[in-house]
């Protein structure tokens, strides 16, 4: 199906809003595609819409509250299926099931847009997409851009015109699944622009209030999704009467949208006394305070730990992991670019060890720098732009120009038989 030629060219960038990772991801490449319109390396006309696609739904719900059923009790099923089930040898192609039974909507706002690229940062998405090409017989391409350091075997593997992933590790995941080698692009996670800059960190220091001769701790504890974080508050506040045992050391709580929570930490804070604690509400500026401090302790979700190797500041990450997580934490503690604690015991051991040993950090952030990738949501839209057929001036290539698409065949549903996982599960 062509486009008419008086139709205003438009990319999609897909995410769903479970969690606030996957926005912030499809933020972060929304604005990179703008950068590129303004210096010329994108057409003019060109639109960008980023988009949620549970407001597609033919029923709503709550992506947040959805997500969180799989984090107390029922943790181990979701793990088994993120990372056995269906992540070895049994794979999702791709299908039109998806938006037949969920999301009509989308399929028509498809048909009436008819976007030269669709990028996915959520699986949902990324599937809905498929469905969307599939019953419109449209022919635009589809990047698919996993927000974790793994790829979840209900990607639609198949139909996906460039898997955008954060490392080597995962291009091995993708391999023995089918994905060719041409439709691999190792770009990293993106992150907000603000990432890219550079901050003075003395005056970053001054504007919060911090000091400039301690070692400066932020405890990221606000969060969207709020069962995980019971457990990592709870570690937080279990920390504080240590404290005064770490002369050099200064922490900084973020408790984000959360008043009540802010207000329990500084009332236990003045009950004990502590003098090297302070309690922000929420940070505009998080990557500036990133960029001042000496070490974060966080979740591992995939998001804040790329906003970390981003920001060039080490990690302890907080919590027993699962699914998703569970493949970050391995990635970044085997890698060295961060260390992981499960309990608060855990985490005073790792902290003392951090005071004793100083250097520990120096070496965390040499290993980072590896994995380190800041361009990443430009270097997605670049591609997005090179598969929508435009060349580095913005100008639309003459369609015999050759290309390496994904199939387009159409399926109501299609698994498949991948190869011998790369990496043991």
């Amino acid at each position: 199906m062509e486009r008419p030629a008086e139709q205003r060219p438009t990319v999609l960038v897909v995410h769903a809003s479970v969690g606030s990772g996957h926005r912030s991801a499809a933020n972060a490449i929304g604005t990179a595609l703008e950068l590129l319109r303004s210096e010329g390396a994108a057409p003019q006309d060109l639109s960008i819409e980023v988009l949620d696609i549970l407001d597609f739904g033919r029923i709503r719900f709550d992506g947040d509250k959805t997500a969180s059923m799989f984090t107390g009790a029922t943790r181990p099923f979701y793990d088994l299926t993120w990372r056995y089930g269906l992540t070895g040898r049994i794979l999702w192609g791709g299908g039109t099931i998806w938006a037949r039974i969920m999301f009509p909507r989308f399929v028509e706002m498809v048909r009436k847009v008819q976007p030269c690229a669709i990028v996915c940062t959520h699986i949902t998405a990324a599937n809905v997409a498929v469905s969307a090409r599939m019953l419109t017989g449209q022919d635009f391409p589809i990047l698919c851009v996993p927000t974790d350091y793994e790829v979840e075997g209900l990607w639609p593997h198949l139909y996906t015109d460039t898997f955008c992933v954060a490392d080597e590790h995962m291009a091995e995941t993708l391999r023995p699944r089918k994905v060719p080698e041409e439709r691999i692009l190792i770009t990293g996670i993106p992150a907000s622009p603000s990432f890219r800059t550079t901050y003075d960190r003395a005056a970053t220091r001054e504007r919060f209030g911090l000091p400039q001769d301690k070692q400066v701790v932020l405890a990221l504890a606000g969060a969207r999704l709020p069962r995980p974080y019971v457990h990592f508050r709870e570690a937080i506040d279990a920390l504080l009467p240590y404290l005064r045992a770490f002369d050099h050391l200064h922490l900084v709580v973020v408790a984000g949208k959360d008043p009540n929570y802010a207000q329990a930490v500084r009332r236990k804070v003045a009950e004990l006394g502590l003098t090297n604690v302070t309690v922000l509400d929420y940070v505009e500026e998080m990557a500036a305070l990133m960029a001042a401090s000496d070490l974060v302790v966080c979740k591992s979700g995939g998001l804040v730990v790329t906003e970390c190797l981003c920001a060039q500041v080490p990690m302890i990450l907080m919590g027993r992991a699962y699914g998703q997580e569970k493949s970050n934490v391995i990635m970044l503690t085997a890698s060295g670019a961060a260390m992981h604690a499960t309990t608060t015991r855990e985490l005073i051991a790792t902290l003392r060890h951090i005071d004793h040993h100083p250097e520990s950090i120096q070496a965390m952030l040499v290993n980072a720098s590896l994995l380190r990738r800041p361009d990443a949501a430009l270097d997605i839209a670049r591609k997005t732009l090179e598969l929508a057929g435009f060349d580095e001036k913005g100008t639309l290539l003459p369609v015999s120009v050759e290309r390496v698409r994904a199939p387009r065949r159409k399926h109501f549903i299609h698994f498949y038989l991948g190869g011998k996982p790369a990496h043991t599960r």
